[in-house]
């Protein structure tokens, strides 16, 4: 049960949206370029992985889950890779300037201050560009606030699969900025 009263059957992120529609606006809108925006040199499947990897690192149920399920859908349909690198990154087949990423988002979910010289020459080594460490940082770092949201708030968090794959779908096809973030989910997501 949430610490607050959220509209039931709302999941994760988007029962405090609902409930505070004029101030995760600005949220909504940040996220939706963050993550699918034109301006980063990321694909908006890597930017999912970055998202879901820090939220895995968190201990996000909601987040990793809703945030996997989007970067899945990016690679068509591609779960057990999204599986693994939440298990290991360093063993996942992607890129080595993402695992280099990776490496940096880890740095920035345990403190900013954590990131040093040598992880983003690393990184620029296998690759990276200003705007690829850049984008890291600031994924890594609005997660860490995104899932203390959900968290903080004890925000209902399925388990539900299907329910995920669902959502996974919508972001990865529509966004953030949908229809869907002011509503309760429909009976058949809830379930």
């Amino acid at each position: 049960m949430a610490h607050i009263k959220l509209e039931e059957g709302v999941p994760g992120i988007r029962g405090p949206m609902v409930f505070s529609p004029e101030t995760t606006k600005p949220m909504r809108e940040f996220v939706d370029v963050l993550l699918r925006g034109p301006h980063s040199t990321l694909t908006a499947a890597e930017r999912e992985m970055i998202a879901t990897y820090v939220s895995s690192e968190n201990d996000c149920y909601y987040c990793q889950h809703s945030h996997g399920a989007a970067a899945a859908e990016h690679l068509n349909g591609n779960y057990e890779l999204i599986d693994q690198i939440k298990r290991d990154y360093a063993t996942a087949p992607v890129s080595e300037k993402l695992k280099a990423l990776f490496a940096v988002a880890k740095k920035v979910q345990t403190g900013g201050k954590n990131v040093t010289t040598a992880d983003v020459e690393a990184a620029r080594a296998k690759g990276a560009t200003d705007r690829d460490i850049h984008d890291t940082v600031l994924i890594a770092a609005a997660f860490c606030m995104f899932n203390r949201y959900v968290d903080g708030l004890a925000t209902w968090q399925p388990e539900d699969p299907e329910m995920y794959k669902t959502m996974g779908k919508r972001l990865a096809t529509t966004g953030y900025l949908t229809t869907g973030w002011e509503r309760p989910v429909a009976k058949a997501e809830a379930k």
